[in-house]
């Protein structure tokens, strides 16, 4: 196949959290000559494909075949690729199967490669993750297979293709915080402890604020207040305790601690509880890392645009990789559909992109 018969044959296979519509199977025959490692769990299917070329570097590609439901009100069947204007639409068209087929056709492609390279694939990402790459890293962690390096094809690019990779990943903390007072008769005020009035002189010193000041990579990890209540929906009543929930998503400057002393001054002398979760933890690449010179010089031979380096935006698999030493980064098509009716990519940046992964291939060194 060429690459964009590729492309719309990935798109027509309805493959929604976390069913892979039979393309892992596809790949895996696709894929002639490569070694296959199925681990699949709790209905998720994951594959990994590895060929050793040589004795240098592993050097691996990731993403994932499974796509978000499609909603309703699109202009066409959503697991049928229609070509118009200029755009291909297709449920996955960004996120991610343009990038999943630009990876795949690069390595089928590959005569040469002083080094191992592979692809993992998993039908898990937009759901929890929970049974997806990272249970196929701890199956290459124990096996000895893990990679140097890795490019995960997610959707990275902004106002033109090529101009944007992540080099890395913001974390994300939740947090769940319970302010305690002690309910009683609006009439008798003097009579209860109001948590709503002994939070509203606190409230402008944590909602919004930033926590650090940032850096070259990041942006400051900022306090997002997402939901406040209380009470019994009655005029009457005031109420016993107030409930905050709250998001950062935080750069390597902040973390769990941080927070905790942070909101600690702020809330002293109060009843409160406070419980914190993370889903994520940040990583960077640095840009001295080989793979993120080498592919940022095939965007510019490929493209002409100088790329920059960023690491906006919410999370991917690649946030499994980092915590075991591999040095990742991702690369993919414009990101302005993702997730949305009539998700749409153009025919250029898929063939773009399967230019860009080929290079990187072929100049590795």
């Amino acid at each position: 196949m060429e690459i964009i018969q590729l492309f719309k044959y990935m798109l027509s296979k309805k493959s929604v959290t976390p069913d892979d519509g039979g393309l892992l199977d596809f790949i895996a025959d696709y894929l002639e000559g490569f070694e296959a490692v199925r681990v699949d769990k709790n209905g998720v299917k994951n594959l990994f494909l590895y060929k050793k070329f040589g004795e240098g570097d592993h050097l691996c590609f990731a993403g994932h075949v499974d796509v978000v439901p499609p909603g309703e009100g699109w202009e066409s069947d959503p697991f049928e690729p229609v070509e118009k204007d200029g755009f291909i639409y297709a449920r996955g068209a960004q996120d991610m199967k343009s990038g999943v087929a630009a990876f795949t056709q690069a390595v089928k492609e590959a005569k040469n490669f002083n080094g191992t390279l592979s692809v993992l694939l998993t039908s898990d990402e937009e759901g929890e993750g929970i049974y997806g790459t990272r249970v196929m890293l701890e199956y290459l962690k124990d096996a000895g297979l893990l990679p140097d390096y890795a490019v995960v094809a997610e959707p990275t690019c902004e106002d033109i293709f090529g101009d944007a990779i992540k080099v890395g990943r913001r974390g994300s903390i939740n947090g769940y915080l319970t302010i305690k007072g002690k309910q009683g008769h609006a009439a008798y005020p003097q009579k209860a402890v109001n948590p709503v009035h002994q939070i509203a002189p606190l409230l402008d010193k944590f909602a919004g604020v930033d926590l650090d000041e940032g850096d070259e990579y990041f942006a400051p990890s900022k306090m997002v207040i997402t939901d406040i209540r209380g009470g019994m929906e009655v005029t009457n009543v005031t109420p016993n305790e107030l409930k905050i929930m709250f998001n950062v998503r935080n750069n390597t400057k902040t973390d769990q601690e941080k927070i905790k002393n942070f909101l600690a001054d702020i809330l002293k002398g109060l009843d409160y509880e406070l419980k914190l979760t993370q889903g994520s933890y940040p990583f960077v690449t640095s840009t001295d890392t080989k793979v993120v010179k080498n592919i940022t010089k095939a965007i510019k031979d490929v493209t002409g645009v100088d790329t920059k380096y960023s690491t906006a935006g919410g999370t991917s698999d690649a946030r499994f990789m980092a915590p075991m030493g591999i040095k990742v980064i991702e690369l993919g098509v414009k990101n302005d559909t993702i997730h949305s009716v009539n998700e749409r990519t153009t025919a250029n940046e898929v063939k773009s992109l399967f230019q860009i992964f080929k290079r990187l291939i072929e100049d590795w060194k």
